[in-house]
């Protein structure tokens, strides 16, 4: 089943939503990240997408505490980016019980590790592919690289990764909806299930997203829209359920 995924972005121990990844750009949503996790959860969340904002700024991460007690008390996988920079950081994430781990920075600057950590943990692993005007940015976004998102994927096409999440930064937190036609060129010539972020503001971008699936768009991560209030979860996930159905009760 296509699956929407709600993200948790950590910064200094709380839950907020930023602007193009904007550090400066930030609404502070939630005091303690475990509520909205546990709001998520409570209107069916399938998993959960967090993100150490301040870890992928600083190289690793910074927001395990605040990890742990989501994962310590949440019954659904989640999967965590942000400041996995080698191996014991990875390890030391997945020990806590995180499902998978997103490595962006870490497979521009030493695509051997990634590869390393892929045999080391098949199927636990997920591309990140940070898209700006077709380039990969790192570092939280802060540099882009000259390394172009298609040329960085055929880099790890044969490892056994868990999927690729794809983002396209110039539609992070702007509620213009989600760039189809990039998402859909990167599905079609992808060999691994694909997670779409970036833009998402309404119930109609969920089910253009959720007719990609056949193509190998596995799920969609959503954030500011459901803090925002332009987007209903439980109406999004309802939708779902029902788009392939006459009727819904």
């Amino acid at each position: 089943m296509f699956e929407l995924i709600p993200a948790i972005d950590l910064k200094s121990g709380r839950c907020v939503r930023l602007v193009q990844g904007r550090m400066d750009q930030e609404t502070r949503y939630f005091e303690d990240p475990l509520e909205a996790a546990n709001l998520w959860v409570a209107q069916g969340a399938p998993r959960l997408h967090l993100v150490d904002l301040d870890g992928a700024l600083s190289g690793s991460p910074r927001n395990l505490a605040a990890v742990q007690r989501i994962v310590e008390n949440v019954s659904i996988p989640t999967q965590l980016g942000g400041g996995m920079r080698g191996q014991r950081e990875v390890d030391e994430v997945l020990r806590l019980g995180v499902e998978r781990v997103i490595l962006g920075t870490l497979a521009c600057q030493d695509p051997r590790q990634v590869q390393t950590l892929a045999a080391a943990y098949p199927q636990r692993i997920l591309l990140a592919l940070d898209a700006k005007d077709g380039f990969v940015a790192v570092k939280g976004w802060v540099d882009v690289t000259r390394i172009r998102v298609t040329d960085l994927l055929d880099r790890f096409s044969s490892l056994p990764l868990a999927g690729v999440v794809y983002t396209d930064i110039h539609r992070d937190g702007m509620l213009t909806g989600p760039n189809l036609p990039a998402i859909e060129s990167l599905v079609s010539n992808c060999p691994f299930p694909v997670i779409a972020s970036g833009g998402i503001a309404t119930l109609a971008d969920v089910l253009a997203l959720s007719r990609m699936e056949p193509l190998g768009l596995c799920g969609a991560i959503v954030g500011k829209a459901l803090y925002s209030g332009s987007l209903s979860y439980p109406e999004a996930i309802r939708a779902l359920r029902c788009r392939d159905q006459t009727a819904c009760f």
